[in-house]
């Protein structure tokens, strides 16, 4: 083979030699698992859970929950029956199924919180 052939091939060799890349990784295109968000919890919401974790307690009367940027708590702070003040503090933590917002430490704050509860 002369010279000037071979020279006449080398940029066919090359460019075929390019075409032989391996391809890119698939990306995958699915579509991310949805993120079940938790409804911010407001007065009546506060409210209803307070209520059904602490039966015997008397009923809100006024509450305010706040949510720091990343937190997976809410700080309440929140009034029983007449009082009107935000006097007592609870923790809303999500549930096991991350679904529901349930009262975090709830034995002791409804121990707390209890009507019926005399203290001496």
């Amino acid at each position: 083979m002369n010279v000037k052939k071979l020279l006449a091939l080398t940029p066919l060799a090359l460019l075929a030699a390019c075409g032989e890349e391996p391809a890119p990784e698939p990306v995958d295109t699915a579509p991310a698992e949805p993120v079940v968000s938790l409804p911010a919890p407001d007065e009546a919401l506060f409210a209803e859970v307070f209520a059904s974790t602490c039966p015997a307690a008397e009923p809100v009367s006024t509450s305010v929950c706040k949510r720091a940027m990343g937190a997976e708590t809410v700080s309440c702070e929140f009034g029983l029956g007449e009082d009107t003040a935000l006097r007592h503090d609870a923790t809303l933590a999500a549930d096991e199924s991350g679904e529901n917002w349930v009262l975090d430490n709830a034995e002791a704050i409804c121990s707390e919180h209890d009507s019926h509860h005399v203290d001496i």
